[in-house]
């Protein structure tokens, strides 16, 4: 099992590698969700922001702990 540092990186990073795969390759990703008014655009954030959040609360406590201790 990776170390949660290790995965605090590479799950930011596979989210983000899988939604380009999708968009570029695949024949069935939805088409138009560019639009901010219609609900697949949202549908496509909210998978990246999740982790993105995770990575960058994550970041920000290390941060916090580190400057305490040193």
């Amino acid at each position: 099992m990776p170390s949660l540092p290790t995965l605090t990186v590479l799950l930011p990073l596979l989210s983000l590698a899988g939604l380009f795969y999708s968009a570029s390759v695949d024949e069935t990703f939805p088409q138009g969700c560019t639009s901010t008014s219609s609900l697949c655009f949202y549908s496509l954030l909210l998978p990246v922001t999740v982790p993105v959040y995770v990575f960058f609360h994550l970041w920000t406590w290390m941060g916090i702990k580190l400057f305490r201790h040193n």
